[in-house]
């Protein structure tokens, strides 16, 4: 797996293009801002934007394109929505569908994307900075929770908050506040360190979305806002159609973490 981490943004985007990589994207080029995808009706484009504008820590919009647009045009050059995620999401009336790995032939006129953070950007960070980061270690899936924590609703769009969560070493902790505090763009700071219970979640054993992992003596649990928020509002607010990555199988962009940090 070491190998992955030195590609950029497109060699990543080409690797699953080509149905190479059907995995999870955590270890796929460092240094790159990785995004959710949220495909909806442009009839709920502008409610749903606005709904990220309240929302802005689990939902970071980097880039909202026109509808019927399937190429971004800020956060990637030559990349392809339909193509260039390992594993999209259907979901109707806030039920999961089933999950594909290409939209060529599902794409519609209708469709307006949105690209969002993405927690994934800064786990090369968190390594780099010697903290271990337990589901690359382990290769696999972040584990990711539903909260009891609501939203700010907005017409259409109400629902809790989900986390993503890294077991670090308690004396690392501080070391990745700091490093995480500045990428607003890709979630922040942690939203909760610690007690578990006090976010609704009653077993971290047991995660919603992605792969429990093994927790070290000492580790501490360390939640981040998460983007597959937009699929618990999805299902909780039934919303009738939406398209999304499957959890963990993020779109790469070009963007560079600390170029975009300093803007």
């Amino acid at each position: 797996m070491a190998r992955h981490w030195q590609q950029t943004g497109s060699q990543a985007r080409q690797l699953i293009r080509d149905g190479r990589w059907r995995l999870p994207t955590a270890s796929l080029a460092p240094g790159c801002v990785q995004a959710n995808l949220v495909i909806l009706d442009r009839s709920l484009a502008d409610e749903f934007e606005q709904f990220c504008r309240l929302n802005p820590q689990p939902l970071p919009l980097l880039e909202r394109l026109s509808p019927g647009s399937f190429v971004p045009a800020a956060t990637a050059h030559g990349a392809d929505l339909r193509t260039d995620i390992p594993k999209y999401r259907i979901y109707e009336c806030g039920d999961l569908k089933g999950e594909v790995d290409d939209l060529v032939d599902a794409w519609r006129e209708s469709w307006c994307a949105f690209l969002l953070g993405c927690s994934f950007t800064f786990d090369a960070l968190l390594v780099g900075a010697g903290i271990p980061v337990r589901h690359i270690e382990q290769r696999c899936n972040v584990p990711m929770y539903e909260t009891t924590i609501p939203l700010v609703p907005h017409r259409s769009f109400a629902g809790n908050l989900v986390v993503s969560m890294r077991p670090l070493p308690r004396c690392a902790v501080d070391r990745a506040i700091a490093l995480t505090q500045p990428l607003a763009f890709a979630h922040g700071e942690p939203v909760h360190i610690g007690s578990p219970e006090d976010l609704g979640i009653q077993d971290v054993r047991r995660p919603d979305f992605g792969d429990a992992v093994q927790v070290a003596d000492g580790d501490v649990p360390v939640f981040w806002a998460c983007g597959v928020t937009a699929q618990a509002v999805a299902k909780m607010s039934r919303i009738p159609f939406m398209v999304t990555h499957s959890p963990g199988h993020m779109f790469i962009t070009d963007w560079q973490i600390k170029e975009s940090a300093s803007t």
